[in-house]
């Protein structure tokens, strides 16, 4: 059984002598009454459909909180006497922000002081995001917002943490992203224009009205956005300006917000880069620079505080300090009292090299697995030899641990906890090659319980492949779930994505999107053809830029698979990419390319857009969210296509519309509500997958 709906309203779109309608275009409207009774009458069915899974999505939402221990803390990070960490407490559905005294000279630690509880913050509010939480460097005041809809716009609140006093500023509808001054007086914050584009800089003094605040910046550029940061050693904030392949960054010293900005190196197209600022034992200043400058996989340089400062630090003049290397790229780095920590992606995989700074020392830190993740942890201070970093794996539950620059000892500070008499040599993980139909080769990562009985066997194939994001390997605690009913996980790290490099993004992307998919349709065939699964068996799943490679890949072949999950999917590609009234619209260009524009870009998206290439065929049990106050998927997208879908599917598989009345592109918050919702979709799997066998 599946809604139909007869209210059609074809728009037509005419573009390099192509004509198109549009059938469901009537769902672009957010204020219809119509709109919202349907998606609700979706979202009813969604609830009929899946009643007889009730009993198993409740035990796995209980197996899920079964194993995690709800009453738990971080590490402490120290900072200037302080010690900062969040804690949660069973029952409760958002965390704490916590600090306390640290420890002198092996005495106690004070005792503990709740900054924010989101609890309180979150009550009467379905939905609820902390965006912006900033202590002032005097650790007095917390700068922090809120966002109860979704939208990804903030009102802001100053907290007296001592006093236990918050004030509301009158500061809304403003974007993530703040910096406070060094004394205190003044902070920093982003205001979006009418497309939600974060695009301006403000400065508030306190104890000031709203309408004095003072416009610091504003970028005319709509491919761009703006952002903010602050030096860890507080000597400057940063007013990052980017699009998706273009980096300009201003430099304003924190001790005076109200001075003008000073620019580290003018834009120029497809050049990234970031600065990093480090006091010398000597009393001197340098910056580094990390960029993809004459450098594909990136480089690292260096330059004067003096020259920086004074404008002519010249980029091409910078020295290097870490070259290009064509089979390893740098990921980033960070620096300390004797060494610099660089993290490197090679061969798909994340590494940290240990470099002294003044000897000719550097080696590769080795971890316990071969398939696993690594990168560094919490590190508010350079000046020390010892730096924190967090481990994971597909099987290993994430580590906090401390190592000493000097001993090459490491330490572990804490471990996640699974409870339930979890063993991670219950299970193994690996990583297998997928060929390409132009022959190059795709890792897949893979995992799964050993002792489980012959295959095939269920299998979920998980993927994105866009904006050179790597999906590295990583524990989950509902994927147990699965995995104890003797699925296979696994993860395809297709062309579009970075796991293999910068050229492993850029073959990916503009007109040579297509390989996502063809290599996405690679990794299914090679679980099947090396009889891990069976398409009946075969599941794959993908958010946002995820949810177009699910959506482009089955429309390749709706047989290969016996279940999908699309979450939040981009899949009206070229309606969203002509419509510049959308926030990303205009800076998702130099990822996607411009319709407008060019031709062949067009003909490329024509080629692939999930929605516009719907055809007739017998379609797998499909899951499709969306989110009502989603800025970036908006919610039609996901529902024109189902309706495309349903009026083409020539079997009787469901294919399901669950809407998110009153939240965003991320979905539920709170983490019991965050745990129902994974509990749903894994029911929905497991029972589209079974009649495949197990």
């Amino acid at each position: 059984m599946s809604i139909k709906h007869e209210n059609v309203r074809p728009r037509v779109r005419e573009l390099w002598g192509q004509r198109v309608e549009d059938p469901h275009a009537w769902l672009e409207d957010p204020e219809s009454a119509e709109v919202t009774a349907f998606l609700e009458a979706e979202n009813e069915h969604v609830a009929a459909i899946t009643a007889p899974l009730k009993a198993l999505k409740n035990d796995i939402f209980n197996e899920i909180k079964a194993r995690v221990q709800e009453t738990d803390l971080s590490v402490p990070i120290p900072k200037d006497g302080w010690e900062y960490y969040g804690r949660t407490e069973e029952g409760l559905q958002y965390g704490l922000h916590c600090r306390r005294l640290a420890a002198v000279d092996g005495g106690d630690v004070g005792p503990e002081v709740i900054v924010l509880d989101e609890n309180q913050l979150a009550e009467g509010h379905d939905y609820f995001d902390l965006g912006i939480y900033d202590i002032s460097k005097d650790h007095s005041m917390c700068l922090y917002g809120i966002d109860t809809d979704g939208d990804e716009t903030y009102r802001l609140f100053l907290l007296d943490i001592e006093a236990g006093e918050t004030r509301t500023l009158g500061i809304k509808g403003v974007s993530s992203g703040s910096a406070w001054d060094n004394d205190g007086s003044s902070f920093l914050f982003v205001r979006p224009d009418e497309t939600q584009r974060p695009y301006q800089v403000w400065r508030h003094i306190l104890g000031t009205d709203i309408d004095s605040d003072t416009l610091i910046y504003t970028e005319e550029d709509a491919q761009y956005f703006v952002g903010l940061g602050k030096e860890r050693d507080d000597s400057f904030v940063h007013i990052g300006i980017g699009s998706a392949v273009t980096d300009e960054t201003l430099l304003i010293p924190a001790d005076d917000l109200g001075a003008a900005p000073i620019r580290v190196a003018e834009r120029s197209f497809g050049i990234e880069y970031s600065v990093a600022h480090r006091r010398n034992s000597d009393g001197s200043a340098r910056f580094f620079m990390h960029t993809n400058r004459d450098a594909k996989n990136f480089r690292l340089l260096e330059a004067t505080e003096e020259a920086v400062l004074a404008g002519d630090a010249d980029p091409t003049a910078w020295v290097e300090v870490v070259p290009h290397r064509n089979d390893v790229t740098l990921a980033g780095f960070d620096t300390f009292r004797s060494h610099m920590v660089l993290v490197e992606r090679n061969n798909g995989l994340l590494q940290l090299r240990i470099r002294h700074l003044e000897l000719d020392d550097e080696y590769v830190m080795m971890q316990p697995e071969e398939v696993s993740t690594v990168y560094p942890g919490a590190n508010p201070s350079s000046d020390t030899d010892s730096m924190r970093f967090v481990y994971s794996s597909m099987v290993t539950p994430p580590m906090v641990c401390s190592y000493d620059l000097l001993t090459r000892e490491r330490t572990v500070l804490k471990q996640t906890p699974v409870l339930g008499g979890f063993d991670s040599a219950t299970y193994e993980t690996d990583r297998i090659w997928a060929t390409a139909p132009d022959g190059t080769q795709v890792p897949i990562i893979l995992v799964w319980r050993k002792d489980r009985g012959p295959g095939p066997h269920p299998c979920v194939l998980y993927g994105y492949g866009a904006y050179e994001a790597a999906m590295d390997p990583a524990f989950s605690f509902a994927r147990l779930s699965l995995l104890d009913r003797g699925f296979t996980f696994a993860i395809g790290h297709v062309r579009g994505g970075g796991e293999m490099g910068r050229q492993w993004y850029e073959d990916g992307k503009y007109e040579n999107k297509v390989r996502s998919f063809s290599d996405f349709e690679a990794c299914a065939r090679e679980l099947i053809d090396r009889g891990l699964t069976s398409p009946s068996q075969l599941a794959i799943r993908g958010g946002s830029a995820g949810g177009l490679l699910v959506g482009a890949t089955l429309n390749r072949d709706p047989s290969l698979f016996g279940a999908v999950v699309a979450e939040v999917p981009f899949v009206d590609v070229i309606n969203t990419m002509i419509d510049t009234t959308q926030q990303l619209t205009q800076i998702e260009w130099d990822e996607w390319g411009n319709p407008l524009e060019s031709s062949s870009v067009y003909e490329a998206m024509a080629g692939y857009s999930p929605y516009e290439n719907v055809e007739p065929a017998d379609y797998p049990a499909m899951w499709v969210t969306g989110g009502l106050n989603d800025p970036r998927v908006r919610f039609w997208e996901p529902a024109k296509w189902v309706l495309e879908l349903r009026e083409k599917n020539t079997g009787d598989n469901p294919i399901l519309l669950k809407t998110e009345m009153g939240a965003g592109h991320f979905g539920s918050t709170g983490r019991y509500d965050a745990w129902r919702d994974e509990a749903e979709v894994l029911a929905f799997l497991i029972d589209a997958l079974s009649a495949g066998g197990s």
